[in-house]
């Protein structure tokens, strides 16, 4: 275990063993931008890791990932879309969901209702706090792009919000998600109790405490001017990524009616996973072009921001990769496995995702 993990470990380790659990599903993923197998290899690892699972559970099933994500997000973009209605002639709900509805990976949603899901409570149930956090999400990425934070013009294949609608128009539709995402759990027809425990859980994780502290920092650091080290870089990304995963988990996890085990154990592994997220963000985009990303590649290194890569070096960053990749799946240790598939394809994902 690097000297990284151990410090994230030793938040986030489970006192279950990770060998006494297997998962019997068939993931096929793209080739990872982390590994030099090549992807039919991993299949094939994969489908002899299927084979066993088969001959020892007959009820073996397979997992389709891919169709499991189209159809929640799906589902998720069509309640976002009911949920901020376009006005006529009104260029703020215009500017709100230009960058709502622009795609996206909708990972915070999704987390949200499979974690709501994978302790007893349906799709339904975690629907408003899912289009809550992909709010908040939209409108943090929003003032991220600003010219006064990370001063960036491309978001998602498309021009920042504030090269269409301005800066002053951005900000102010930022805080309309903002606002919007806590009256959305607010008027849920959950029990008042789940949903002011969500509410407190969501304003602690973005404040000042949580995404805004990162961002501080984030701030502080940036143009080389202030000693980086990786304690700081990895205070910023669990206090900015990993956080808004965290937040998902946690909100969809009390939505469902989890125990407070159950709850830990889920923020844990959304701390691994959203901070494995950022680390492969940080290796793209030293590897991968704008036209590939979606988004200015190359930006972090040309602004002197601190990132994995600049810090401990490419191919390091791609170790701590897969043990935070299997410090999440500990997590997942005694819940049910069917329910916990997306959990394990999601963390997959995360780490051989290209873009």
């Amino acid at each position: 275990m690097s000297k990284l993990l151990h410090r994230l470990s030793i938040k986030t380790r489970s006192p279950l063993s990770y060998q006494s659990i297997s998962f019997p599903y068939h993931f096929i993923l793209p080739r990872s931008p982390f590994s030099n197998t090549p992807t039919n290899q991993i299949t094939q690892n994969s489908t002899k890791h299927q084979q066993t699972n088969e001959e020892q559970n007959p009820q073996h099933t397979e997992f389709d990932f891919k169709a499991y994500m189209h159809q929640k997000i799906k589902t998720v973009n069509h309640a976002l879309d009911a949920a901020v209605p376009l006005h006529h002639l009104n260029k703020l709900h215009e500017a709100m969901r230009y960058s709502l509805l622009s795609g996206g990976k909708r990972i915070c949603p999704v987390v949200c209702i499979a974690a709501c899901e994978l302790v007893g409570g349906d799709e339904s149930t975690a629907m408003p706090s899912a289009c809550a956090l992909e709010m908040i999400h939209a409108m943090s990425l929003m003032h991220d792009d600003l010219p006064c934070m990370d001063n960036d013009r491309l978001r998602r294949g498309k021009p920042s919000n504030h090269i269409v609608y301005g800066e002053a128009l951005t900000v102010l539709a930022g805080y309309s998600l903002l606002a919007r995402a806590f009256e959305v759990i607010a008027t849920t027809a959950a029990s008042p109790e789940r949903s002011v425990r969500v509410i407190g859980e969501l304003a602690r994780l973005i404040g000042p405490e949580g995404v805004v502290a990162g961002q501080v920092v984030d701030l502080e650091c940036s143009g080389g001017g202030v000693d980086f080290g990786v304690e700081k870089l990895e205070y910023v990304h669990l206090h900015k990524t990993a956080a808004l995963v965290e937040a998902s988990a946690v909100a969809g996890a009390v939505m469902g009616g989890a125990r407070e085990e159950e709850i830990e154990r889920l923020r844990k592994y959304s701390r691994c996973a959203g901070l494995m997220f950022q680390v492969v963000d940080d290796v793209l985009d030293v590897t991968k072009t704008s036209e590939e990303l979606g988004k200015t590649a190359g930006k972090d290194l040309a602004t002197g921001k601190g990132t994995y890569p600049k810090l401990i070096g490419i191919e390091e960053s791609k170790e701590y990769v897969k043990e935070l990749n299997e410090e999440a799946r500990r997590q997942l240790v005694g819940f049910d496995q069917i329910k916990a598939a997306p959990f394990v394809a999601l963390a997959d994902y995360i780490a051989c995702r290209q873009k």
